[in-house]
């Protein structure tokens, strides 16, 4: 018997434990009155009666981590004790009476259905039930006796009716314990004053303890367009006679205004995050510090903590690293889309420089722009030098609502990958592996690290086969065995395919997690995704918690160099505790906002007619095999979810002639690369990666969250994309050979005198480079070629 918490209670649960996989409970008896999240005791039935999770699509598929694709038998047990119960507040909805619900004169009892479906249903005892239909209420539980089906409890607050964003919005806030109230007077009365008849200055006694960089590096921000909370900022400059560079890494000094102890650190301790929701965001910390002093907004003073690197002009070798407070000016706040187009020499609009003179304004925008290409240079190295030690290039679903000034949203936007995000990354992911190194080797026991671990191989079984029906080998032994097989794991014909297999690695991946070092043997501390020896968070503590331990930690690190006692800000106990904290609300974070992305995409497709609006139809590429249909993802919007290809009713689906579908009767066979349809039409096949064509639309749930349909209509691509396949693949074919070309060219001209300095430093082409040509391939290869090209706006 072990001592277990259940994760999946939906017609069953599994749960974590001792043994090499988890262990299933299935059924409300052998739940024995076990609710999501409890510490159990179970035991393992005979392995007589053992089962195997469902393979078939059910309401509400996710994309949690299977194992294996079949249904073979694993551990499967019952509940026989309950540990530790870990009731939380629940949302519910009152159902809509029927006349079977039992009641009394003076009150009703009703059993409320919990809007997260791995919750049995709740008997509440209230006089409102008739007012209370169709609402979302916040209950607790109180007590489940042993004789009955269902536990008791009690309303605490009336959020709202059903379906109403703001009640939908706190539903998710709710149901992952997040608890952000605004902050308090008291909290308030900590922060420094910043207004027009009052403005904050920087403190004299603060300009002599800091280095001042503000009249001699340039110091410039990259960001997303409208970022409020400015974390971080760069520089990169020559030093002495060339043979030098120095790069810079310098972040908001969050502590200077944030003393530990304070009723301000208390609650940022408490809040552990700031929560991205898709319309919205609530802040770790008050906005006076958030997103006006801490941010690192250009133009202004602002205190910062830094690390410099002297490195190596040629080699990029480090040959010095300076850790300390420092006093800024960022002289421009970069959004990525304007970085990206400097560095393409693209016309671009700086905003800074809208009021410099002519003959000024081109020396200016010469030296920021020489500053991002040394920058990209140097990104460029640190990526190799990961890549080699078998770093993994990894692929998420990134979506972002697109909301017009009422926040209704107008556009689900999939981020489009640029090279200055990596340029930026790979700068942060530096100074937090630098950062790592010196306070671990400051702290030995007691420092707040972040180590990824290696993922069970069972879990890579659903990739290795899909590549494998793909024709590709994937080598999941290392993390440097996986990376190369992802990097060749590439259709010429459909640069989707690489981005699936790429995306199925991240779901096979383990969760990263802070630790303390005192807790974990020196081994564990590896980030497996980053292959790192070590990691932790620096750059972002404005919206991170651990940031700012981390920052006290690298302070007491500092003091500890100039002959200071030894003084970490927490014993090993007490940061193996903080971070247990953080990594619970993390989690929350993540999934609160996936829930709120999923709330968004539905409310993008609920005011539209499925039948008449072409944005409601599709392409739709499969990427696994289950009994009753496929799972699918949408580039176009960033949405996976199930496509039935057998309906409750028992028909399955039947391809004509065009390649339209309806239902018929008939029967499925599935593989474990693809799945046929017989019926009385004929018979069709859906193999892994085909492109289909679906019409999206919203099912509707009064008791629990909306819900994405997506149906079948077309077994071809959308847009006749299918028939342009041999013009797309000749298409590619041609602009890799053109790249290619252009490559030549430059290398030809570097013997040449007139190559302009950039070109003779960094061997970089001007636009079209190949960077730019291989990332018009990738849109080519996503792009509906029935419609017309977007008119895009530039600013002047």
């Amino acid at each position: 018997m072990f001592g277990l918490k259940p994760l999946l209670p939906v017609c069953g649960c599994s749960v974590s434990s001792d043994l090499s996989s988890d262990v299933l409970v299935f059924g409300g008896k052998h739940r024995n009155r076990a609710v999501h999240g409890d510490v159990v005791v179970v035991e393992l039935l005979p392995k007589s009666e053992w089962r195997g999770r469902t393979t078939s699509l059910t309401q509400g598929q996710g994309d949690e981590k299977n194992e294996d694709d079949e249904s073979s038998a694993m551990p499967t047990g019952r509940v026989v004790g309950i540990l530790q119960r870990n009731w939380r507040d629940y949302v519910v909805t009152f159902p809509t009476r029927d006349g079977t619900q039992n009641q009394s004169r003076n009150s009703q009892r009703i059993l409320a259905i919990p809007w997260d479906r791995r919750i049995p249903k709740i008997r509440i005892s209230t006089q409102q039930a008739e007012a209370l239909q169709d609402h979302r209420v916040v209950v607790r539980m109180d007590s489940w006796e042993s004789t009955s089906l269902y536990p008791n409890g009690h309303s605490v607050r009336v959020l709202g009716r059903a379906g109403e964003l703001e009640t939908e919005v706190q539903t998710i806030l709710i149901e992952n314990c997040i608890h952000v109230p605004p902050f308090s007077d008291a909290q308030l009365r900590e922060m420094p004053l910043n207004s027009p008849e009052k403005p904050w200055k920087v403190d004299p006694v603060q300009v002599r303890r800091r280095r001042d960089l503000r009249a001699t590096h340039l110091v410039f921000s990259i960001d997303p367009h409208g970022c409020e909370d400015v974390d971080d900022t760069l520089s990169v400059r020559r030093l002495g006679d060339g043979t030098l560079l120095e790069l810079g890494v310098h972040i908001a000094d969050v502590t200077h205004f944030v003393p530990e102890g304070s009723l301000t650190d208390m609650e940022a301790r408490t809040r552990a995050t700031t929560y991205y929701l898709a319309d919205r965001r609530y802040d770790m910390l008050p906005a006076v510090l958030s997103s006006d002093l801490c941010s690192l907004l250009g133009g202004v003073d602002r205190y910062a903590m830094s690390v410099m690197w002297e490195l190596d002009a040629q080699t990029l070798a480090v040959n010095k690293v300076w850790f300390g407070r420092t006093l800024i000016r960022s002289s421009y706040q970069l959004h990525y889309e304007l970085a990206q187009a400097l560095l393409n020499g693209e016309p671009a609009h700086v905003p800074e420089l809208a009021q410099v003179a002519s003959e000024d304004k081109d020396a200016k925008l010469a030296e920021l722009t020489q500053a991002l290409e040394m920058l990209t240079h140097i990104a460029r190295h640190l990526r190799a030098q990961r890549d080699r030690g078998g770093a993994l290039e990894l692929e998420g679903v990134e979506v972002r609502a697109q909301l017009d000034e009422d926040r209704n949203i107008t556009a689900l936007v999939p981020r489009q990958p640029l090279e200055v995000h990596e340029t930026v990354a790979e700068c942060m992911i530096y100074a937090n592996h630098w950062v790592a190194r010196k306070i671990q080797e400051s702290f030995p026991s007691q420092a707040l690290l972040r180590r990824h671990p290696p993922p069970r191989q069972e879990l890579f079984s659903q990739l290795v086969e899909t590549a494998k029906a793909q024709g590709f080998s994937v080598d999941t032994r290392t993390n440097k065995a996986l990376a190369d097989s992802l990097d060749q794991a590439v259709d010429l014909q459909d640069p989707l395919v690489n981005r699936m297999l790429r995306m199925m690695a991240t779901q096979a991946m383990s969760q990263a997690m802070y630790f303390s070092t005192g807790a974990q043997p020196q081994d564990q501390y590896y980030h497996y995704g980053l292959a790192l020896d070590r990691y932790t968070h620096f750059t972002s503590p404005i919206r991170r918690y651990a940031d700012i331990i981390v920052h006290r930690l690298l302070i007491a690190a500092i003091a500890m160099d100039t002959g200071a006692e030894p003084k970490a800000p927490g014993s090993n106990k007490e940061v193996e505790e903080t971070a247990h904290h953080i990594n619970s609300k993390n989690r929350a974070a993540q999934r609160a906002q996936n829930l709120s992305m999923a709330l968004f995409q539905c409310l993008y497709f609920k005011e539209k007619d499925p039948q008449t609006d072409p944005r409601c139809v599709a392409d739709a590429i499969i990427y696994a095999i289950r009994d009753n249909g496929v799972l699918v993802f949408i580039p176009e919007y960033g949405v996976k979810g199930p496509v039935y290809l057998r309906n409750k009713e028992g028909q399955v689906v039947s391809v004509g002639p065009d390649g339209g579908c309806d239902w018929q009767s008939g029967s499925v066979r599935r593989h474990h690369d693809r799945i046929s349809t017989e019926s009385a039409s004929g018979s069709a096949t859906f193999r892994l990666f085909d492109h289909i064509t679906v019409r999206i639309s919203v099912q509707s749930s009064s008791c629990h969250a909306d819900s994405l349909n997506l149906e079948l209509i077309r077994n071809r691509p959308h847009g006749g994309l299918e028939a342009q396949r041999g013009g797309r693949g000749q298409l590619v074919q041609e602009v890799v050979q053109e790249a290619v070309r252009l490559v030549q060219e430059a290398q030809q001209r570097e013997a040449r005198p007139r190559l302009s300095k950039e070109e003779r430093e960094f061997s970089q082409s001007r636009t079209p480079n190949l960077y730019s040509l291989l990332e018009e391939v990738r849109e080519l290869a996503l792009r509906d070629l029935d419609r017309p090209d977007p008119v895009c706006a530039t600013t002047a």
